[in-house]
């Protein structure tokens, strides 16, 4: 039996570089305000948030993704042409094929890049940062760039009181590639899709095949509303306040890391109130830096934790070599946690 070479790539892997890019449009919660019966005082209070981006027709997924790799890629001190492979995830491309991963590897300069797209929700930017990591360590390919973007103003329901003031746009990105010491630990994944029904897409795209639209739900207006992301809000509440706390900290112990040990804590800003539960229970020490990058660019999902990670960099709240501890979580309903290195 003829035995297969083994591949071989760096000792360790991390990330090199960070970029971000958050949509020209600036949207107060007034605007919100138009179309639901609250208040900004509710939204501030229940939510942390206080504006959000929200892209123009220019501002697709791919440009803004282009524009957030740029900058990763400038971090990172490589050219285009090194990198290895492009993993997007997005839940708001609506082209089921091609992979706009394809159309950002080209775009980049890449030299025929391995592309594809993930759907993991708002744990969409840990899964690809593990696939990366594997990919530099395992040989297939030296830098990987992962990406993170959003257009949720295209599936978000203005008159669902909910959810209507929560989601932005925006794409942060990072390119991953060798190390010669561990910089991104392991990974605490996993998926409880018993809990699928607490958030998810209105109604699935084959419904509106066929013409039959009269079970379909209807706006103010009458008039049959888009698909867009619908939550229950409790649940997901209670959900990640205690068991995602849970997460955080396998993932800690993974990485064989104490919380007095963390520069950064940066989780998926989903809420400030889960924020700060999480804090709480973790019981991080005040000089942890906790990003809460929610409050003026509200949850972009796959993008929210690399953007808060570019944030914090720029604004040198948080510096290179800092250790950081990241999580996502969201609809599936999936997590991903892991601890690293920040570029």
């Amino acid at each position: 039996m003829a035995k297969i070479k083994p591949s071989k790539g760096a000792p360790y892997a991390r990330i090199l570089g960070v970029g971000g890019y958050r949509p020209t449009r600036v949207v107060p919660n007034e605007v919100i305000l138009e179309t639901i019966d609250s208040s900004d005082e509710w939204i501030r209070s229940r939510s942390g948030i206080e504006t959000r981006h929200w892209a123009s027709p220019e501002e697709t997924v791919a440009a803004m993704s282009v524009e957030a790799s740029g900058k990763a890629i400038a971090d990172a001190g490589i050219d285009a042409s090194q990198i290895g492979a492009v993993v997007v995830s997005t839940v708001s491309h609506f082209s089921q094929t091609p992979a706009v991963a394809t159309e950002i590897a080209d775009k980049l300069g890449t030299d025929k890049a391995a592309a594809f797209d993930i759907s993991a929700g708002c744990a969409g930017f840990g899964y690809g940062l593990t696939l990366a990591k594997g990919m530099v360590v395992e040989g297939s390919a030296e830098y990987v760039l992962v990406i993170g973007v959003e257009r949720l103003s295209d599936l978000t329901d203005l008159e669902d009181r909910a959810t209507a003031f929560l989601f932005g746009d925006g794409a942060g990105a990072v390119v991953v590639g060798p190390s010669e010491e561990p910089a991104i630990g392991p990974t605490v994944w996993g998926s409880e899709g018993d809990k699928s029904e607490t958030i998810k897409q209105t109604v699935p795209w084959d419904r509106f095949r066929g013409g039959d639209l009269s079970e379909l739900p209807r706006d103010s207006k009458g008039e049959v509303k888009f698909p867009a992301i619908t939550q229950e809000g409790q649940a997901v509440f209670r959900w990640a306040v205690f068991e995602m706390a849970k997460v955080a900290q396998q993932a800690l112990d993974a990485a064989g890391i104490s919380p007095d040990d963390l520069d950064v804590f940066i989780p998926h800003q989903a809420n400030v109130r889960i924020i700060d539960s999480m804090v709480k229970t973790l019981k991080l020490p005040e000089h942890v830096m906790v990003a809460r990058d929610i409050r003026t660019t509200g949850n972009t999902s796959a993008a929210s934790i690399p953007l808060a990670m570019e944030r914090l960099l720029a604004t040198g709240e948080a510096k290179s070599g800092d250790t950081a501890l990241v999580i996502g979580f969201g609809a599936g309903l999936v997590y991903a946690a892991t601890v690293v290195t920040l570029p």
